[in-house]
């Protein structure tokens, strides 16, 4: 490949989506890349086609390469198509959240530097609260009321553009960036995650994800606006495989649709693999074409839905800023495990001095790779975040984790969430995990708050699976035959819902505001005491 000799890096007809699209379109025109829930399916010779029309409407609108332009769509063909689009261009793909509003709305629309978003026009109400003086021109997928001093132009008039594509004024390169991609803020703003072509790549590549082949039929059903759904299509593509593409994840409609369309690769959060497995049993549940799923993270529920479904279970660790470098074998046997270290990257847990911890100890993990770009690039407009994550050569996750004896590394808690009770450091991870296997409970988040004594006490925060009622009582003797007694909530509190960030994470920093509210149940008020076992020779 002109440009660079590298062996690390692979040829631009490998990892950058433009030169993908064409390739497979001479090299396989009419096998399936896509399939929809209403049966529609495009051909790789055909959704190039429709890209390249998208593309050329873009360009009309000014749109070259290195521009950033702001996508606010739900999963469907107008975000598979305008993704693909921009970057058939060059320029930088940067979705949004489609529940952002106010000021988050706000701060990504002014930080993305975005002048034209594609929006749905559902959504674009939400505008007339926002100060975004570099936003210009709405391009509106459906009917909406766009706010005046915006230029609008319709989605389905880019799709029929007419007109010869101007080539770009140098060839698109694996470091150039692909996307700027929004973590939610859980206690300050949202930072843009710059990603290049290559850190795509690396991130499910045949390094990363050897799992999957060119056979496989992948099911998206995360949001395209995350790395979990925006990665999916291009796994795929860079292999010249194929997707079916969900517009949200139904516990009621899933299997049908993974039926419909034959996937035979599933990505399930952990939390989507328990609502299944509280599904009544039935005689269809191996009527599937389905060999693989990723489980992230594992749960109690990963063997059992292993044998129920028949399917290989897999799990990994991954962030938007890093690619994949904990990936399991199949079905692994270590309870709560993340996996092992993939081929081209180097972990380390450290203290707060980065030292390297010893075996069985609590530490950051901490990353680099022997690919350039094969990770994160940075935050967009924000230096000193990048410094901080970024030191000594080194990515700093912010994850507290153990490695076992074997080489196995167990995510313990985010450091910020670990929960120090009477001298033990407690992970709300691995309690919330014990939490969720009552069959009652639908989803948990555990904190600390301050205790009468010192230090914290421990209290979970749960909502129930739908029309079942939790005995906090019954549920403290279900946790206390799993867990050391000191990890046992002293404090219960059941909600219909837990409050969420737009991107679905638990905002653990609203629960703590809170605190012990009146609603709260206290297992010593009720009588509920643990106590530490005692050993006699």
């Amino acid at each position: 490949m002109p440009g660079h000799s590298d062996p690390r890096v692979p040829a631009r007809e490998l990892c950058v989506s433009r030169y993908l699209m064409d390739r497979w379109a001479r090299e396989k025109p009419e096998q399936t890349f896509v399939v929809f829930a209403d049966g529609e399916e495009w051909s790789f010779s055909e959704f190039r086609h429709r890209v390249i029309k998208v593309a050329t409407g873009l360009q009309q609108l000014g749109v070259a390469r290195g521009h950033h332009v702001a996508v606010w769509l739900p999963n469907g063909r107008e975000g598979l198509l305008i993704q693909f689009a921009i970057n058939y261009l060059g320029a930088v793909f940067v979705p949004f959240n489609t529940a952002y509003r106010g000021t988050i709305l706000q701060h990504v629309l002014n930080n993305s530097d975005a002048s034209i978003l594609v929006a749905h026009g559902t959504l674009v109400e939400r505008l007339a609260d926002v100060q975004a003086p570099n936003l210009q021109h709405v391009v509106l997928v459906g009917e909406g009321s766009v706010p005046s001093g915006l230029r609008v132009s319709a989605f389905e008039t880019l799709a029929r553009s007419l007109g010869v594509l101007v080539e770009p004024d140098r060839p698109i390169e694996p470091w150039d960036t692909q996307s700027i991609i929004y973590t939610s803020g859980t206690t300050g703003p949202s930072k843009g995650v710059l990603s290049s072509y290559l850190h795509l790549y690396t991130n499910a590549g045949p390094d990363s994800w050897a799992m999957v082949t060119a056979e496989d039929r992948f099911l998206v059903n995360m949001p395209l606006f995350h790395i979990g759904g925006m990665g999916l299509p291009f796994v795929m593509f860079a292999r010249g495989g194929s997707i079916a593409m969900m517009e949200s994840y139904s516990t009621d409609t899933f299997w049908d649709f993974v039926k419909q369309t034959k996937c035979t690769a599933i990505f399930l959060l952990g939390v989507m693999a328990t609502f299944l497995m509280k599904r009544p049993q039935a005689a269809a549940d191996r009527d599937h074409k389905v060999r693989l799923a990723l489980m992230v993270p594992l749960t109690d529920d990963a063997a059992p839905f292993s044998e129920r479904f028949g399917i290989d279970v897999y799990t990994i660790f991954n962030m938007t800023e890093i690619s994949s470098p904990i990936v399991s074998e199949p079905n692994p046997t270590k309870r709560g495990t993340c996996g092992r270290p993939r081929r081209g990257v180097e972990v380390r847990l450290v203290d707060e001095n980065e030292c390297e911890v010893p075996v069985g100890q609590v530490g950051e993990m901490i990353l680099r790779t022997d690919r350039p770009w094969a990770m994160n690039s940075g935050y967009h407009k924000n230096p000193e975040a990048t410094a901080r994550a970024w030191r000594n050569g080194w990515f700093h996750t912010g994850d507290g984790f153990r490695r076992d004896e074997d080489g196995y590394f167990y995510f313990v808690d985010r450091l910020k969430d670990t929960i120090r009770r009477r001298g033990e450091n407690i992970s709300s991870f691995e309690v919330e995990a014990e939490i969720v296997a009552y069959p009652s409970v639908r989803e948990a988040a555990v904190i600390g708050v301050p205790s009468d004594l010192s230090e914290d006490e421990v209290m979970a925060v749960i909502a129930p699976v739908p029309g079942q009622i939790i005995d906090p009582a019954e549920l403290i003797g279900f946790l206390a035959e799993r867990m050391a007694y000191f990890m046992v909530p002293r404090y219960i509190r059941i909600l219909d819902d837990l409050p969420k960030t737009p991107s679905a994470k638990v905002q653990k920093a609203v629960l703590r505001g809170e605190g012990v509210t009146t609603d709260t149940w206290d297992r010593e008020v009720a009588g509920l005491r643990l106590r530490r076992e005692q050993f006699r020779s």
